[in-house]
């Protein structure tokens, strides 16, 4: 693993965010270090992608704050945490499937300002291996040529922190061995956020594993820790919780 910086990129503290009654995160703290991958696992239902939907922007924080690089982000849209460099690519894959490959992956790098746009739509391809498909229409991809395109959607956004949602959901075995790879091509350029239901996948790639149940943070630490983890094993074993 890549030597990390001590400063935190991104750094939560006291995260909450109710849905009527139900705490679907409840007082979450979480600090990603620079260039490294971070994974966040936890029972279906534990709060992880209401957790990721307040990082990004797509949830208001009801109580907690949160900084990038030290400064205050939490009053900051969805857009606005864009433009400081956190991309968020979708549990369900988010492409328009009508435009060509190229058309879908200029769009982002637009939106981020890029003069160059040929060049920096090229570098988005060919980093995810999609570089010859640039006419083709997006819908027509397989399934996992479509995850690909995704996650070059975000890399042409020139993200600081990456937040990658079930990345390998739907992906067969060779797909998923290939992804893992690419993604750990992205450190330490990259900060990676992977919520992951493949324990395989978190295993090889994490740095840190942060453990959510019923909304609560209940375990960090390294692969190791996590896999002997008495409480991490319990939560696991004991079923689904109801939480978002």
């Amino acid at each position: 693993m890549a030597a990390l910086s001590e400063t935190p990129l991104l750094e939560a503290r006291g995260l909450t965010h109710a849905f009527g009654g139900l705490r679907a995160v409840d007082g979450v703290d979480l600090s990603l270090k620079r260039g490294e991958i971070h994974a966040l696992i936890g029972p279906n239902g534990a709060g992880k992608t209401t957790l990721v939907s307040l990082l990004s922007g797509r949830l208001p924080l009801q109580g907690g704050l949160l900084r990038l690089e030290g400064e205050d982000i939490s009053a900051l849209p969805a857009e606005g945490r864009v433009r400081r460099g956190i991309a968020y690519t979708f549990q369900i894959t988010s492409i328009f499937p009508r435009l060509p490959v190229f058309d879908n992956v200029a769009l982002a790098a637009q939106s981020r300002g890029a003069r160059d746009l040929p060049a920096a739509v090229a570098e988005a391809l060919d980093r995810v291996g999609l570089a010859d498909l640039t006419a083709q229409e997006a819908g027509s991809l397989s399934y996992g040529h479509q995850r690909l395109l995704e996650l070059a959607m975000g890399l042409a956004l020139h993200p600081k922190l990456l937040i990658l949602d079930e990345p390998t959901q739907g992906l067969a075995a060779g797909e998923i061995a290939r992804f893992t790879e690419l993604v750990r091509s992205l450190v330490p350029g990259i900060t990676v956020l992977l919520i992951e239901h493949n324990m395989e996948v978190v295993m090889a790639l994490a740095d840190c594993i942060s453990v959510l149940n019923f909304g609560r943070l209940i375990a960090q630490g390294s692969p190791e820790q996590i896999r002997a983890d008495a409480g991490v094993q319990a939560a696991y074993l004991g079923g689904e919780d109801a939480a978002g």
